[in-house]
């Protein structure tokens, strides 16, 4: 039998457009052309122990406040100090839907992950502004590179 990476993806989608990202999200690890095994939860949902299983990390969150969401928060303070020493250099994307600009957001996911150690395989996707269509492509896309590049052994 052959091992397939897990990509563990933790998805805020609190709206109708934010599940649109998440499914794109999804759709975009999920290409029949890449084999690797794609487990979605949201932020409340994802434990230590699935981080720990996880081989990369796909973040789906909102601007909240100009910051993340407190769930997504409430993710990291949950499993920091459990996959600290044990996840260092793992790859890492992220996308941001945010109503101002994703700043305080990106600093705030940059300062987590540095401690973590966490190897970014990409600048943080920022969705800014009012909805596009467009941000389900963009998010697909964003996924499909993570979970391509994990399958490839490049991260």
């Amino acid at each position: 039998m052959r091992w397939l990476a897990n990509l563990t993806y933790v998805a805020h989608a609190p709206s109708p457009n934010t599940k649109k990202l998440a499914q794109a999200a999804y759709d975009g690890a999920n290409h029949p052309d890449i084999d690797i095994n794609v487990i979605i939860k949201s932020p409340q949902d994802t434990q230590p122990e699935d981080v720990l299983a996880a081989d990369a990390l796909l973040l789906g969150t909102t601007e909240n406040l100009a910051y993340m969401a407190g769930l997504t928060k409430d993710f990291f303070d949950r499993c920091y100090y459990r996959a600290l020493e044990k996840k260092q250099g793992m790859p890492f994307a992220v996308y941001i839907r945010a109503g101002h600009d994703g700043t305080g957001t990106k600093l705030a996911l940059k300062t987590i992950t540095t401690g973590l150690r966490w190897s970014w395989v990409q600048e943080a996707l920022i969705l800014q502004g009012d909805w596009q269509e467009i941000f389900t492509d963009q998010v697909e896309e964003l996924a499909m590179t993570l979970a391509a590049g994990v399958e490839a052994g490049i991260y």
